[in-house]
């Protein structure tokens, strides 16, 4: 790749909007909230023994409703996730994760329809996205999309 004065503006460009992102409110919130889930020693121990009870559980599925611990397994690693799902940190954690995602997308939007309105930019699962279809749903034009 040859590097153009274009070239060299564009990165400059996707840098400030790199610094920007990393400094705004939503940015800054996320890495509160990451930083008291990597802190809180509690709920570290509960994901690590989470993440051995799912390998576990992968390991039992092999065998399906057929091997023996099939049920106290798959109950266990229900409860165990709900608890972790309910947990105040891990939920704002995961809020915070969401709301940077959307941001990350609306901007990914934003630049590449600058460019060209018909590039596609994933933004996720859609059926979990709350905007309108923005094409290709194959729903027929039912949901609004063109």
């Amino acid at each position: 790749m040859f590097a153009t004065l274009d070239t060299i503006n564009v990165l400059e460009h996707a840098e400030k909007l790199g610094k920007y992102i990393s400094q705004s409110d939503i940015a800054h919130y996320y890495q509160e909230c990451k930083n008291k889930l990597q802190q809180d020693k509690e709920i570290q121990t509960r994901i690590q023994e989470f993440q051995k009870l799912k390998e576990h559980y992968e390991e039992v599925q092999r065998f399906g409703k057929y091997h023996p611990n099939y049920s106290e397994v798959s109950t266990k690693v229900r409860v165990l996730k709900r608890e972790l799902d309910l947990n105040e940190t891990i939920a704002n954690f995961k809020k915070a994760e969401k709301e940077l995602e959307m941001l990350l997308n609306e901007i990914s939007g934003i630049v590449a329809h600058s460019v060209s309105s018909s590039i596609k930019v994933p933004t996720g699962n859609p059926f979990f996205d709350n905007r309108s279809c923005s094409g290709g749903c194959g729903s027929g034009g039912s949901c609004g999309c063109k």
